[in-house]
């Protein structure tokens, strides 16, 4: 299998297409149990089958597990760290004080220094801000970021969940005081959940800030186990009352729609359900990678599969059709337009 690896943003840093993500590791209360609960022998195994792939890229979170994902990460990288890249995050709360939360100075330092001891390296590839924090000023958080690149402890910063006015506020500031830009925008895509495309993409196309995908598969609605009247298995993240509750909400008319087009294209093609909805992904503009989890080898094999082939054009504009949902407002009005306003995916007339 050969790995495709891409420009993130605009940035020298070439990444995987396909990244792997640790929420699985631990599996440390409610919501990271219904992920999964990999253990660092399990882990190492899984990061083994990985750089088999070519895929280098590793993404965790200091909340994942309350800490224990990226303990485990640390262990099955260990003795390798020069092959692999690591994305971790922070600004949810991570701690009882008051200080521990958000994008302030004094939490980001404490929790970059959190990161590299459960992580046992002295550098973090790329650092996200995993939301947007409306209490600290702009000019401190990036100010501090800054500092932490300068100081070696980071390599290049992107962010999380961010609104289109987070990101472009927060590269304006870049611009004003010279620090360092986000290159990634780590946000939820799938071919249910495409509010990605009408204001954040546009922004990623016009700033060369890469997207790096989180639930490719819908929260787990798109893995091909969820069929009409087909209830979630038990180990389903969607089984999980906390779990479905955190993900996005689709009506089951349109989930089924889409299931139907990937049924039929996996009938053509040979390929999977998932393969198929992540391969749609990796042919959008700005993907620059996507973070697929695994419970399991099997499932990481299989996800693997989604690369070193490409959805002909009709069969992508099949997909397109499938999952296409009416605008909001001001991205219907801009549609009647399109002649000064292209959209960077054009939409169907369906």
């Amino acid at each position: 299998m050969n790995m495709e690896y891409r420009q993130l943003g605009g940035s020298g840093l070439k990444v995987p297409a396909l990244s792997f993500g640790t929420g699985t590791f631990g599996g440390a209360g409610e919501l990271f149990s219904a992920w999964g609960s990999t253990d660092a022998r399990e882990a190492t195994r899984l990061v083994d089958i990985c750089l088999e792939a070519g895929l280098n890229m590793f993404d965790s979170a200091d909340v994942y597990s309350s800490g224990l994902a990226e303990e485990i990460l640390g262990q099955a990288i260990k003795g390798r760290r020069a092959a692999v890249l690591i994305s971790t995050k922070a600004t949810f709360r991570a701690g009882e004080g008051p200080n521990d939360v958000g994008s302030s100075r004094y939490h980001l330092i404490r929790a970059v220094e959190a990161s590299l001891r459960r992580l046992g390296t002295d550098y973090i590839d790329l650092f996200q801000l995993h939301g947007f924090d409306a209490l600290t000023p702009v000019e401190e958080t990036l100010g501090t970021l800054d500092d932490l690149i300068r100081a070696g402890k980071i390599r290049y910063i992107g962010c999380s969940n961010f609104s289109g006015w987070h990101l472009m506020k927060s590269l304006a500031v870049s611009e004003k005081y010279g620090f360092a830009r986000h290159v990634a925008h780590q946000i939820y895509y799938s071919l249910i959940g495409r509010d990605y495309e009408w204001e954040l993409m546009p922004l990623g196309v016009d700033q060369k800030v890469g997207a790096v995908v989180w639930s490719p598969l819908g929260w787990g609605r798109l893995t091909g186990k969820i069929r009409h009247g087909a209830p979630p298995s038990e180990q389903s993240r969607l089984s999980s009352k906390a779990s479905a509750n955190a993900g996005p909400k689709v009506s089951e008319e349109h989930l089924f729609k889409v299931v139907d087009a990937l049924d039929a294209l996996a009938a053509e093609t040979g390929k999977t359900v998932p393969q198929i909805a992540l391969n749609w992904l990796l042919q959008r503009p700005t993907v620059a990678s996507i973070i697929i989890g695994a419970r399991n080898e099997d499932q990481l094999r299989q996800n693997l599969g989604a690369v070193g082939w490409n959805l002909t054009a009709e069969q992508v504009a099949k997909l397109d059709a499938a999952s296409e949902t009416p605008p909001i407002y001001p991205y219907w009005h801009q549609l009647g337009f399109v002649e000064l306003n292209p959209p960077p995916v054009p939409r169907s007339k369906s």
